[in-house]
């Protein structure tokens, strides 16, 4: 599995706080919207179904890291509030992200702390604009932690149990978590495309 960013070898690398630090960046921090969080919780998933980690502890970490980052973001956003678009562009900041998480909010109104967790990009800035705007905050919980539940537990136990049931599973988590990748940045593809289209 020598491909260039080979997640098997980082998560053996990081351990299990190692994985909660990326999670908890992308979850929250305005630096984590490059950070491979689907595919890494598949693949953490997958290396716990073959003994490289213990699935019980990893479930909870990835958990915490989900809806902590989430809080963190929240809170972030609803100290900086206006400041946030004042910022000029740059490699960790680009309004754009800003823009594109503003439009999924009017679409879907609080639901987007829920969907977003399944959109790299969104789902780093949607819980800064969720305290940016002001949503209360019993209610961004509600969602965060149901999100939090689907994505971070859900994913991981999907790659679990594709590791347990499939055989020499090890052998097709490349083209999987590929495929992953892939799906993951379709819709944001797709609204550059409509986007264009408009032009």
């Amino acid at each position: 599995m020598a491909n260039m960013f080979d997640l098997v070898a980082l998560i053996k690398a990081v351990g299990y706080l190692g994985l909660f630090g990326i999670i908890f960046a992308e979850s929250g921090l305005l630096i984590g919207f490059f950070l491979p969080g689907d595919s890494l919780l598949f693949t953490a998933g997958f290396l716990a179904s073959q003994g490289y980690l213990a699935i019980a502890p990893l479930i909870v970490l990835l958990f915490i890291a989900a809806v902590a980052g989430d809080a963190v973001g929240y809170l972030f956003g609803k100290k900086v509030g206006p400041r946030i678009f004042s910022r000029p562009q740059s490699f960790w900041f680009k309004p754009a992200h800003i823009e594109k998480t503003k439009l999924f909010l009017e679409r879907y109104g609080v639901k987007t702390i829920l969907l977003s967790r399944f959109l790299p990009v969104i789902r780093t800035v949607a819980p800064i604009m969720a305290g940016v705007g002001g949503m209360r905050y019993r209610t961004f919980a509600i969602y965060n932690v149901t999100g939090a539940l689907l994505w971070a537990c859900g994913i991981t136990l999907l790659g679990y149990g594709f590791g347990q049931t499939v055989p020499q599973a090890d052998k097709y988590i490349l083209p999987i978590v590929l495929i992953i990748i892939i799906l993951s940045i379709l819709p944001t593809v797709w609204q550059i495309i409509k986007e264009r289209r408009k032009v």
